[in-house]
């Protein structure tokens, strides 16, 4: 049985790519991919959903038709999933972390232990940073079994990328949990990383960030300069760690948008899940 999918979604393209080729390894059901990325003003594939798919072909020694920059339709179908060693590189500032979406849960059913190594962005808008993968995604995923690490070498900011990520994936049978609670408040931390840029830009956007949060302690709030050759770029980041669960919320600078905005905005995110009860954020 072929799957025929519509990837006009917009926003959600470059999701419903990522899921269909993780899925269809997992299941060995192949699928079509017609009107790829339809509704963008760029349609069609871009270099980080080749990179994505590449990579799924890789582990799962599968075939895909239509695999380049700009294609509107891809025709992919699954071989055997095969753990190993992986280095991946997006060439761009595109997320890793969108990679490691596409191919970390066919390897958790492969039948030993993976290691990946994936280049390119980091820290970049439209994904999650390094931080929420390691802090708030991960942790789950072992809860459920496997055991997942991973290390950042290297910040990659968009849009010059050059960012590096190693994974280990040990895999196990998943079984399920709940997530409902999210437990008593252990700690909070806010950090301001900039690399390549004057400081008082990451000072500026602690600032804010302290009055979106004043309830947090003043030691929760730290400025770190990464090295230059890293940069140019700043991300602002806000953990929340419970005993069930850690949220990360992130703003990214880029131009156009002060500092003090960007953590407006980041601190309103943060103060409205610690103040709901949810388990996860948005």
């Amino acid at each position: 049985m072929m799957i025929s999918i519509d990837g006009s979604e917009g926003e959600g393209g470059g999701q419903v790519l990522r899921n269909a080729c993780a899925l269809s390894l997992i299941t060995g059901t192949p699928f079509v991919v017609e009107n790829v990325r339809g509704g963008r003003e760029k349609p069609g594939l871009m270099r980080q959903h080749v990179t994505a798919i590449a990579a799924a072909c890789a582990i799962g020694e599968a075939e895909c038709d239509g695999l380049e920059v700009g294609s509107t339709r891809i025709a992919f179908r699954p071989g055997t999933i095969m753990a190993g060693q992986y280095h991946f590189s997006v060439g761009t500032a595109g997320s890793t972390g969108l990679v490691l979406q596409t191919v970390l849960m066919p390897l958790l059913y492969a039948t030993g232990p993976s290691r990946l190594v994936l280049e390119g962005g980091t820290h970049n808008m439209m994904a999650p940073p390094f931080e929420f993968i390691a802090r708030s995604f991960l942790p789950i995923i072992n809860r459920m079994g496997p055991r997942v690490t991973a290390r950042l070498v290297r910040h990659g900011f968009y849009p010059r990328g050059g960012g590096r990520i190693e994974v280990e994936i040990e895999p196990a049978p998943l079984h399920r949990i709940d997530c409902l609670d999210r437990g008593a408040a252990v700690g909070q931390s806010a950090q301001a990383l900039f690399a390549g840029l004057p400081r008082e830009i990451a000072e500026r956007e602690i600032r804010a960030a302290r009055k979106q949060l004043p309830e947090w302690p003043e030691d929760a709030f730290v400025i770190r300069e990464l090295p230059e050759d890293q940069g140019p770029g700043t991300v602002l980041l806000l953990e929340a760690e419970f005993a069930n669960v850690t949220e990360v919320v992130s703003g990214f600078g880029r131009l156009g948008v002060s500092a003090e905005k960007l953590a407006h905005t980041a601190g309103k995110r943060m103060s409205g899940y610690c103040a709901s009860g949810a388990f996860a954020g948005p």
